[in-house]
């Protein structure tokens, strides 16, 4: 019987276990926009993951949403990202960058010589977002010009070659959370009426441009995509028919055998079952066409769940997110069924390395003279 702590190989990638760290936003990139030394450190502390996707990182200025994140669209970017990849793999890691457009989430602070954010829609999410002030509301977007998708869509592309180039492993797609490319799939955003609005096909016609253009840039084995069906996040109101929407979604994507899917199941960060979804008949509409694809699972899974999703095939792999932030070997806790720490709420965005890289990990042996049940704690 297959185990959460089993390795795995999917498309070009080879994991230890099937213990994915999630992305997390930690706002730790300042005014630069760079990855840091600091970041190097963090992400090294918790390469015995199977697999790191590292934080959501914009493909452009265009892009970014929120103060103090990375970019993968600059020289001095790309050579920053390669210690944070060196490190991992100096660790035994595996990591793979999760690449990002926030579309209508973001501020004009933010945003290239303060224009609009750009969307599907130029309605504004009733959402906030990140700025060099604190929580503000996002901004009113325009909606993109038929004209500029290609633009896109080589943004995306580009970035893959980046991070490629970079030292990571592959990446990671972000259409979920209400982000640009969920933008355009979600009827309750996208109002176009033209090839990339109205049914459901057009509206998938972006994310699998995007998709597409990746595969042929770094190839279907370095390449996977996140999406969260009913997550109601960032203004992201349900679809009219979310099953039927990424039904044909999947089976779209299907064809390109990528490396993995990874699905947020129910509402980011909060309830698993908001409204109903059968995530097991997703599952088979992707799988029936990509074998070979890990099927990643996540959103608030516990070890008991995570540990049977993997030994029933209901999931490949597990992406555990929060938990990871405060437990730098998350792996060996979940082996050996031990405590979890929590994290600091306060420290969770922006700032050093309190809260950061700061949290110990559990000694790997009980030292001579602890009494029974102590274990002991070590800093990195």
């Amino acid at each position: 019987m297959t185990t959460l702590f089993d390795p795995i190989r999917f498309g070009d990638i080879t994991a230890a276990n099937r213990i994915a760290m999630a992305p997390l936003t930690r706002n730790r990139a300042g005014a630069t926009r760079m990855p840091t030394a600091l970041m190097a450190t963090y992400y090294a502390q918790r390469a015995s993951a199977g697999l790191i996707i590292a934080e959501a990182t914009q493909i452009s200025p265009e892009g970014q949403g929120y103060f103090g994140t990375p970019g993968i669209y600059s020289t001095e970017q790309i050579a920053a990202w390669r210690i944070v990849t060196d490190a991992v793999h100096d660790h035994g890691g595996k990591i793979v960058l999760q690449l990002w457009h926030v579309g209508r989430i973001s501020h004009v602070s933010l945003q290239p010589n303060g224009q609009p954010p750009v969307s599907s829609t130029a309605r504004r999410a009733d959402a906030k977002t990140f700025t060099s002030k604190g929580f503000e509301d996002t901004s009113t977007p325009r909606a993109l010009a038929i004209e500029e998708m290609p633009r896109i869509v080589r943004c995306y592309a580009h970035a893959a070659r980046h991070a490629i180039t970079a030292g990571f492993d592959g990446v990671e797609v972000h259409c979920a959370n209400g982000y640009l490319l969920e933008q355009f799939l979600r009827d309750s955003i996208n109002d176009r009426t033209d090839a990339y609005g109205g049914s459901k096909e057009h509206r998938a016609r972006l994310p699998i441009e995007v998709m597409t253009a990746i595969v042929g840039e770094i190839g279907a084995g370095r390449a996977g995509l996140r999406i969260s069906p009913v997550t109601p996040v960032n203004d992201a109101k349900q679809d009219s028919d979310a099953q039927g929407l990424f039904n044909t979604f999947v089976e779209q994507l299907a064809p390109l055998k990528l490396a993995f899917i990874h699905v947020i199941e129910g509402a980011t960060g909060g309830a698993r079952d908001p409204v109903p979804f059968d995530y097991a008949a997703l599952r088979r509409r992707y799988k029936v066409n990509n074998e070979g694809g890990a099927w990643m699972a996540n959103n608030g899974y516990t070890r008991e769940m995570a540990l049977e999703a993997v030994a029933t095939g209901a999931a490949d792999m597990v992406a555990f997110g929060r938990p990871f932030i405060a437990n730098p070997d998350l792996v060996e806790r979940l082996r050996h069924d031990s405590a979890l720490a929590a994290f600091n709420p306060d420290t969770l965005y922006g700032g050093g390395a309190r809260g950061y890289t700061d949290y110990p990990a559990l000694a790997p042996t009980q030292p001579e003279g602890a009494t029974a049940g102590h274990v002991a704690l070590m800093d990195y």
